[in-house]
């Protein structure tokens, strides 16, 4: 754990009381606001007319950002986000785009009105840019958000934000990111919020300052440049919504679309019953040469209509897989959006009254300065937003008008990989794969995930177009396309992944790869009410493959075995060359199943054989389905070979054949009902009606629980466990005793206590 440093805590972003924060600004700034009673007495269709009028503006200043911007982030991924905020810096509207960018983009707000309102002030025409992850506004120092005050009248009104991620800011390593950094020196500096424009003026030494670290000085300037353009739209459009409608009708409907989210959040959560719910996940290598697990631990209570977030367990901050405090909330976000608030405009500053954060400083997710937090995002953020997504899952699985937005964890890590050398061009430059963006969504109570659909955290993400990636790097994609089993098994499949294949095109000289991600040892991507885990990642590096030799046959290879050469597993962590001969294959996890794969329906199964989805292997070692040679289910011999995995599962005794609807308790999830009678509340199994155990307790010493090698049980692992980490990892299953249902599935380190909470 690297020491701290003494007083590094003046920059750490966190939430603070509207109370508290006006008495930290400098007397001199005026603020706008308005009596609570406007907040409440505005009528009804103008309140909907602003309202949509201000979510259009964030869309307006999106398309700005993308029109003027040069990187491929931004016009190919839409890596990229922003928000409008009030004159406290509390979010008023946020885009659809990457969701963790603006997830602390008030943090940053607060912070510059505590620190910057006195010196060097806060004034009409500013713009203040910043990529200090530990004050907000963005997760890792390429995340660099240029935030704009808006004045009426010589009063401070509200802000508007842009953010997206820059290529390369500088640092030891290309892409700003050092895989074997134990500490923030070796990476690309973080600035604190510093006056970029001054009365609508840009200053020179400031940009020159910052253009200054880059390998790709003329891509960061476009970027900035295209920030500000997109600021000064939004400054435009709020203040010509003024004009017409009044500032203090426009900041009451500015307060109003908080209170109303945080209301109709407080309103759902009402619905589901009290409990808690808890997860653990690893990150794998915490830097080059690293082969340990390190936790992050979760537990989610709901009381209410409010839910705490507790970390409590998780491990010291190590290596370069942090993130700081803006993450971990980067994280809950990610997460709750799209899964708990889906149909709730998302006004974040009002939806984030409605939980709070517990978690000690200087662990993996909440990293003290001055921790290597270089890949924050795709690292502990992402890792923490997959248990978020769990516990919300397993949180909306008991309340059953809510099982619809119920959806397992969805691509468990993201696969980055870097490259850096010279393009087709003869110019030096750094490229980023955005093809992980289509990962496989999570499966649901009621259907599949969708394939290659996207990323959680980016609703709006994309892989970016395979001649534009062609056209803009140095090399030659041969296939981009959906891998087999890569979803996990369950009564609904999760969504399978993506994988890619490249190969150096146009360049004279070999390139520099770093790869990062998570999920190769374990799946990432857990399912629920005993659906399986997504496949886990996979990345290979093909030495001397034959490309050159097959393609000028007419032969385009499709498959890794095609390639020739020698195969090279890639570590989590790896910096490489890729020769001219060379070909780079990245794959992600997909997403995780939903329910016991032996409850699908068997001609589903035949379906997702036919269309390659599901291969022969896996229909029947995992979801019990036996095909005749035209590729029809048999029946007779299905419901056999579902028996014997039912009665293997509880070490040989027979069981009945599970059916739903046999139980009349109240539904916790496709599995486990609750029972009450006076005070006391139990769980049984809905299949069999097998009682499990009280309410609230750990019910694994109730179940059958099976360990087995991860290779064996998992369909879409390509590589055992100990090729990536020392620990013993294992597939880990907790059957019903009477029927031997499949309650919950994960991969886990051997040595972790079992739990089923």
């Amino acid at each position: 754990m690297t020491m701290p440093v003494p007083g590094s805590e003046r920059f750490n972003g966190r939430p603070v009381p509207p109370d508290q924060l006006r008495e930290r600004i400098a007397p001199t700034l005026e603020l706008h606001d308005v009596p609570a009673e406007a907040v409440t007495d505005i009528d009804p269709l103008t309140y909907e007319v602003i309202r949509h009028r201000i979510w259009s503006i964030t869309d307006e200043m999106g398309e700005t950002l993308k029109k003027m911007s040069g990187s491929p982030g931004v016009t190919e991924a839409n890596d990229f986000d922003f928000a409008i905020c009030d004159e406290l810096g509390q979010e008023v509207q946020v885009g659809l785009y990457n969701t963790g960018l603006v997830a602390s983009m008030d943090l940053a707000i607060y912070w510059i009105l505590q620190n910057r309102s006195a010196n060097p002030g806060i004034e009409a025409g500013d713009m203040f840019l910043t990529n200090d992850p530990w004050v907000g506004g963005g997760l890792h120092q390429n995340d660099a958000a240029i935030i704009a005050p808006i004045f009426v009248d010589g009063e401070l009104f509200a802000w508007t934000s842009a953010i997206c991620h820059l290529i390369d800011i500088g640092g030891a390593k290309p892409g700003s990111a050092d895989l074997a950094a134990t500490d923030v020196f070796t990476e690309a500096a973080p600035t604190p919020p510093v006056k970029l424009v001054r009365g609508g003026e840009v200053q020179a030494d400031v940009l020159d300052t910052f253009l200054r670290k880059s390998r790709m000085p003329h891509h960061v300037q476009l970027d900035v440049q295209a920030k500000i353009s997109a600021n000064q739209v939004g400054r435009r459009r709020l203040l010509a919504l003024v004009e017409r409608y009044g500032a203090a009708t426009v900041k009451a409907v500015m307060k109003r679309m908080m209170d109303d989210a945080e209301r109709r959040l407080r309103t759902r959560l009402s619905t589901v019953p009290d409990g808690s719910w808890s997860s653990v996940g690893h990150m794998e290598q915490a830097v080059i040469g690293d082969r340990g697990l390190h936790r992050i631990a979760l537990t989610l209570t709901k009381t209410g209509d409010r839910m705490t977030f507790d970390f409590t367990g998780t491990d010291p901050q190590v290596g370069m897989i942090n993130c700081p405090y803006s993450g971990m909330r980067a994280g809950v976000m990610f997460a709750l959006l799209p899964i708990l608030a889906g149909d709730i405009p998302w006004s974040a500053g009002g939806l984030m009254r409605c939980f709070d954060l517990v978690s000690d400083e200087g662990t993996i997710n909440n990293a003290s300065f001055p921790a290597a937090v270089g890949w924050a995002p795709i690292s502990s953020a992402w890792a923490t937003s997959n248990l978020v997504a769990e516990c919300l899952g397993r949180m909306l699985d008991t309340a059953v008008e809510l099982r619809p937005r119920v959806q397992s964890v969805c691509t468990g890590s993201y696969d980055i990989v870097t490259l850096a050398g010279v393009d087709q061009r003869g110019v030096p430059g750094v490229t980023i794969l955005f093809d992980t963006m289509a990962g496989g969504y999570g499966a649901q109570p009621v259907q599949d995930g969708a394939d290659t659909a996207g990323i959680l955290p980016i609703p709006m993400g994309r892989a970016p177009d395979v001649e534009m990636q062609e056209f803009l790097a140095p090399y030659l994609v041969l296939w981009r396309r959906e891998e087999v089993d890569s979803g996990g098994a369950g009564q609904f499949r999760g969504g399978l992944s993506i994988s890619s294949c490249l190969v150096p095109h146009g360049t004279p000289a070999p390139m520099g790869a770093a790869f990062s991600t998570n999920g190769k040892a374990r799946g990432e991507a857990t399912g629920l009410a005993g659906g399986m885990p997504g496949g886990s990642g996979f990345d290979a590096v093909v030495r001397g493959a034959d490309v050159a030799d097959l393609l000028r046959s007419g032969t385009i290879p499709a498959d890794l075995d095609e390639l020739g050469g020698a195969l090279e597993v890639v570590q989590n962590r790896s910096e490489t060359l890729i020769g001219l001969g060379d070909a780079v294959f990245v794959h992600p996890s997909g997403g995780g199943g939903y329910g016991d794969p032996l409850l699908r329906d068997p001609e589903l199964v035949a379906v997702d054989v036919r269309d390659g989805k599901v291969s022969a292997t896996a229909a029947h070692a995992v979801y019990g389905v036996v095909l005749g040679t035209d590729g029809q289910v048999d029946g007779t011999a299905t419901g056999k070979r579902r028996d014997e995995i039912r009665s293997e599962r509880i070490g040989g005794h027979p069981v009945e054949r599970g059916s739903a609807g046999r139980d009349s308790g109240t539904p916790l999830d496709a599995n486990l009902s609750l029972h009450s009678a006076g005070d006391t509340a139990t769980v049984g199994c809905r299949h069999c009606a097998t009682q499990l155990g009280p309410w609230g307790r750990d019910l694994a010493e109730a179940t059958v629980v099976t360990d087995e090698p991860v290779l064996d049980a998992v369909p879409g692992t390509r590589a055992d466990a100990a090729t990536y980490v020392d620990d013993g990892v294992v597939f880990r299953s907790y059957r019903c005793p009477g029927c031997a249902t499949q309650l919950r599935a994960e991969i886990v380190p051997d040595a972790q206590p079992t739990s089923m909470r």
